[in-house]
């Protein structure tokens, strides 16, 4: 019986690492979180409860079903300016002013059974202390806020009632496996996947290293 060379074992153990890794769900309805700037918006690259915002900055959510992180057409409606939410807030020594647009997306977004709390984004001007952070703003000015047990938050003002982060495509949910986040920072390979990978390839390395001096 003829044996196969070493490169293709390890070639057939890539093939069944890639086949056995879910495919991500293509969209997520879920609360994204945004920094303003000049107007405009950024995709946040930590979370609510990591960022602490300097005193004038800009704070954003939106209730939207989005593909990717990031995603333009999920930035909140409302420009990022802080003197048309802040400037009548006069300041206070020791504490800041963080503009927070809360904007609760459009009908087609909301979860069945459920339609957004008001049409247009909401503004308010939290006033907090120095080190206070962006989910402490937006607790601030609104409440109820719901959270799932990662820490992922769910709801503001109590929109939507149900739900967090569902995707909505096809992906692991959808076939039985646990649930995916929505996504935070990028989308690129998990780094199990990539050690998986890295350790296939030390492998066939070896492979080749021996079958050189087999062969010699």
């Amino acid at each position: 019986m003829r044996r196969l060379p070493a490169w293709a074992a390890v070639f057939g153990i890539v093939l069944t690492l890639l086949a056995a890794t879910p495919a991500m769900a293509s969209s997520y309805r879920y609360w994204s979180f945004w920094d303003g700037s000049g107007g405009g918006w950024a995709y946040a690259t930590t979370g609510p409860s990591m960022a602490r915002p300097a005193d004038g900055s800009v704070q954003g959510f939106r209730f939207a079903v989005s593909k990717d992180a990031g995603d333009q057409a999920a930035q909140p409606r409302a420009a990022a300016d802080f003197g048309a939410v802040c400037g009548a807030t006069a300041p206070v020594e020791g504490r800041k002013r963080v503009a927070v647009v809360i904007d609760f997306g459009v009908p087609a977004d909301a979860p069945a059974g459920e339609a957004p709390p008001q049409a247009e984004p909401r503004t308010a001007c939290a006033q907090l202390p120095a080190e206070a952070t962006a989910a402490e703003a937006l607790a601030e000015v609104a409440k109820p806020l719901r959270y799932n047990g990662a820490a992922l938050l769910c709801a503001i003002s109590g929109y939507p009632r149900q739900g967090c982060g569902e995707p909505l495509a096809d992906g692991p949910a959808e076939a039985g496996t646990p649930q995916p986040k929505p996504p935070v920072q990028d989308d690129g390979p998990s780094a199990g996947l990539l050690a998986g990978l890295a350790a296939v390839a030390a492998l066939a390395a070896a492979a080749v290293w021996q079958s050189r001096r087999r062969s010699r």
